[in-house]
């Protein structure tokens, strides 16, 4: 099987044989675009390498080399030659874009010999010098392991001893002697010396890029991003071109659009004299396009048509890497480029208003999760304007973050899981950051421009992002940070805006974003596209405002519970609780039932004749009730009774596992009058609105219902309640009383719950927990284990268990609407939110999900995005039927 292509036999739609870098280059040589000759080694060989101990086949050997010696005949160069030394790159490149998780090596082919008759050839001894000592750090680090500081340590120490201030200043006496002493570095590490077998430098690179599949920080890229572990890395070998090849050649990054904003204008970054890593590694801040463009003027013409073409060719904001060789320009990548969420947004709906691409290809395009990170946090005016910048950088990725500054990954991690807020601040990133980047609130480094490594990833993760601030000086043997003179230890806090690029001291407070304008569009687009309605899990009437204004069609789950565990409010629930009889809890439910009409009013007159959906007390009498003995005694005064008659009535609510016990419907069957009052409570509310001429839809939920005579008893006692109350008031109002569906038993008799209830609603929490025998609370003590080892494949309580709680989901939806063909059915877990969830519950008929306020525009996309996956598969299967 053929396992190596060259660029002209590939095409764009071949990114799971060739990855995405290999399609990519073999479109734009399609496209007549000037690229580099070369060619793909495909994830087919990746597969083979781990399935042969990782190592090389002899059949992949032998094609490589057959491989090379067509190259040598397309560039007119010979592999280990004095006079024309070919000189190629190896490079990664996935199905899906990993950028910076995976390695590369440039200059490959360089030997003691070979260097010489490159200087020769080009007449540029510091060139051939420069070149050989990047190939010899970046393999030594790549296929070796040694650390990429080992080399830099020798670099820097060099300047220091030189008073040079850049790599420029280095001569090529200077780049020989350092790359005499990078030599040195593969001897003292135990690796023997430095290849000189060009043929052997090819197979050990292949065979790293390869391994580099499952380095760590590539794993923890593909976690966080959802990409699956088997698609395998494809190579990319191809002849050098040398942006570091004097004044008149150079390196750049360049997007198609604007990657943080989203403006339609193109966006880059250039550096003169140099090779492409030093651009996306950051190790030199570079300049704009215009420095390129006062370069070489023909080259940046043809450079602004190419790319133009790109993007009208892919209906993509393009991220394209390019080089000038002595003033002529070449393309070495081309990809859909990584951009913030406010970017994503906009350029989706601009494109669909240039007649780029329909409605829907915008909303398949937007990432939901994604979509969440543009409601941002963003520092005030006036909050600003009361305080003095540290520094400034570069904007790199939008927000505002406040927390502790650390200088390295584990660092940043012990802080965040010691329950911090953590800003990473470095010189620059690299991909060995990614877990502290991951558990960052921002990241800051002194050094890079916007094109970056940190820059690409913090903009890809949604996290706030300020580079290139030369005004910091980041010591990481001290560990602190000199900005302007200041000395900032680790554990200083320092607030970042992400949208001005600057610093300051200590913690400055954020408010949400504004609403995108952009986002509104694209979300009245999803609304239309949409299969399953999207609500609000709302406890206050700011958290409905919210949602409402967010999109949400109304509240699918109010906690009321949640509203007495304000102070005032806590010490009346309490002397609800201790009370001893029917007749001593009548004083504490009439206080409590006068607050919770003003509760529900406040939501229902927010809600204008939208559904508000309100569930009965759920947990347990004790959670309100104080544990330790300080609180015990500070509580019994307030209540004016002795702690130890406190003590007696806490043990006598005391559970062994209280979230099986005496909570939900057990407790409303056992005191029925809490539910009395609560549901009195609702119908005044409704009442009053009713009167003042405003439309109102109550929803009463009863929580953990599994048996049907539960359901009728309970039922029963609270219409006749509301029938009472609606007599007095004289005044007709529709209600329905529905259950929450989050006991399994509850899912196999959902046939006859259907009988008494007018909706179900999923608690998708406790039905995860009680159908995997999973205590929420405390599966975090082996959840990681799981998910290493692949016994589970995502968090239950994050992504549904298809298999097992969706089929008994799926079995209490079949079920219910035999019963009854129109029972409206929703879910209100946490699950609502989540997009792969959303996919499965429209499958089964699901009528709408509710989730907490800053969830609604992802869900309202999400089920956007599974309506229209969903027609495309039906229309497949009846194009293939015919």
């Amino acid at each position: 099987m053929q396992q190596i292509y060259f660029f002209n036999e590939g095409r764009r739609d071949m990114r799971a044989l060739l990855g995405g870098k290999g399609a990519n280059l073999a479109e734009m040589t399609h496209l007549g675009l000037p690229v580099p000759q070369g060619f793909t080694i495909s994830t087919v060989a990746c597969h083979d390498y781990e399935k042969n101990q990782n190592q090389l086949s002899d059949e992949l050997r032998a094609e490589i080399a057959q491989a090379l010696t067509r190259l040598e005949a397309l560039t007119d160069k010979k592999f280990d030659s004095m006079q024309t030394p070919l000189l190629v790159s190896v490079r990664s490149g996935a199905a899906i874009s990993m950028p910076g998780m995976m390695d590369t090596i440039l200059n490959l082919g360089l030997n003691d010999q070979t260097v010489l008759g490159l200087a020769e050839q080009t007449h540029n001894e510091r060139f051939a010098w420069d070149c050989y000592r990047r190939l010899l750090q970046m393999f030594g680090n790549v296929v070796y392991g040694m650390p990429e500081q080992t080399f830099e340590s020798v670099l820097t120490s060099y300047k220091r001893r030189n008073g040079y201030h850049n790599d420029l200043d280095l001569t090529a006496g200077d780049l020989k002697a350092i790359a005499a002493r990078f030599q040195d570095l593969y001897l003292e590490s135990g690796h023997g010396t430095f290849p000189q077998s060009p043929q052997e430098q090819l197979e050990l690179a292949v065979a790293a890029v390869f391994t580099s599949w499952q380095n760590p920080r590539a794993q923890v890229y593909r976690e966080l991003h959802h990409i699956d572990n088997t698609i395998g890395t494809a190579v990319n070998v191809q002849a050098m071109v040398f942006g570091n090849s004097g004044a008149d050649s150079g390196t750049g990054v360049a997007f198609t659009r604007d990657p943080v904003t989203g403006e339609k204008k193109i966006f880059g970054e250039f550096l003169q004299n140099a090779q492409g890593e030093d651009v996306v590694s950051g190790v030199r801040t570079p300049q704009g396009l215009p420095a390129m463009e006062k370069m070489a003027p023909q080259a940046y013409q043809q450079f602004l048509t190419a790319v133009a073409k790109l993007e009208k060719h892919y209906r993509d904001m393009q991220d394209v890497e390019f080089t000038l060789e002595h003033g002529k320009l070449y393309f070495l990548q081309t990809r859909n480029g990584k951009r913030t969420a406010k970017a994503a947004v906009k350029i989706a709906v601009d494109q669909v208003n240039e007649g780029l691409i329909e409605r829907n290809a915008a909303l398949l395009r937007i990432d939901p999760e994604q979509v969440s990170n543009l409601l941002h946090p963003e520092f005030a005016a006036a909050t600003l304007a009361a305080h003095t910048p540290l520094t400034k950088g570069l904007p790199a990725s939008p927000g505002a973050a406040s927390g502790k500054i650390y200088f390295t990954a584990s660092s940043a991690k012990a802080a965040h899981e010691a329950g911090e807020q953590v800003i990473l601040v470095r010189q620059d990133t690299s991909p060995e950051d990614i877990e502290g980047m991951v558990v960052s609130e921002a990241i800051v480094t002194s050094r890079g421009g916007m094109t970056s490594h940190a820059a690409v990833v913090a903009r890809g993760m949604g996290k706030c992002g300020v580079v290139g601030c030369e005004n910091l000086v980041v010591d990481q043997e001290k560990q602190q940070v000199t900005i302007n003179g200041k000395v900032f230890p680790a554990g200083s806090e320092l607030s970042v805006d992400g949208a001005s690029g600057q610093l300051y001291q200590g913690h400055l407070e954020a408010t949400q974003a504004t609403q995108d304008q952009n986002l509104q569009i694209l979300l009245s687009w999803a609304q239309e596209a949409g299969q399953l309605d999207v609500y609000a899990n709302a406890d206050t009437p700011n958290d409905f405002a919210q949602a409402l204004n967010f999109g949400a069609k109304g509240i699918g789950l109010t906690r009321t519970e949640h509203m007495f565990f304000k102070t005032d409010r806590l010490l009346k629930m309490r002397r609800l609780i201790i009370a001893g009889t029917a007749l001593d809890r009548v004083e504490p439910l009439a206080e409590l039932q006068e607050l919770q009409t003003e509760d529900f009013y406040q939501l229902y007159r927010l809600a204008q004749g939208k559904t508000v959906t309100i569930r009965l007390l759920d947990p347990p009498l004790h959670e309100f009730l104080p544990h330790d003995a300080k609180e015990m005694a500070r509580v019994a005064a307030a209540l004016d009774m002795p702690v130890t008659a406190l003590a007696k009535r806490v043990a006598v609510l005391h559970e062994a596992n209280p979230m099986l016990g005496h909570r939900g419907c057990r407790l409303a069957v056992t005191y029925p009058d809490i539910y009395e009052m609560q549901v009195t409570a609702i119908i005044h509310a409704a009442l009053r609105l009713k009167k003042e001429g405003v439309p109102v839809k109550p929803h009463i939920m009863l929580p953990l219902i599994d048996t049907l005579p539960e359901l009728q008893w309970l039922k029963a006692r609270l219409v006749a309640k509301i029938n009472d109350l609606l007599a007095a008031a004289h005044t007709p109002l529709h209600y329905q009383i529905g259950i929450m569906i989050e006991m399994p038993r509850a899912c196999l008799i959902a046939d006859q719950l259907a009988q008494a209830a007018d909706f179900f609603s999923f608690g998708t929490n406790d039905l995860t927990q009680l159908t995997f025998g999973y205590s929420r609370d405390d599966i975090g003590s082996f959840l990681p284990t799981y998910l290493d080892q692949g016994i589970l494949k995502a968090d239950p309580f994050k992504t549904l268990d298809v298999e097992g709680v969706g089929k008994l989901m799926k079995m209490a939806v079949d079920k219910g609407r035999y019963e009854r063909r129109s029972l409206p059915i929703g879910v209100c877990g946490e699950l609502g939110g989540d997009p792969a969830s959303i996919r499965y519950f429209a499958e089964i008929g699901i009528d709408y999900v509710s989730v907490s306020p800053f969830r609604v525009p992802s869900a309202i996309l999400a089920s956007a995005q599974a309506a229209l996956q969903r027609n495309y598969q039906a229309s497949k299967v009846a194009v293939q039927a015919h």
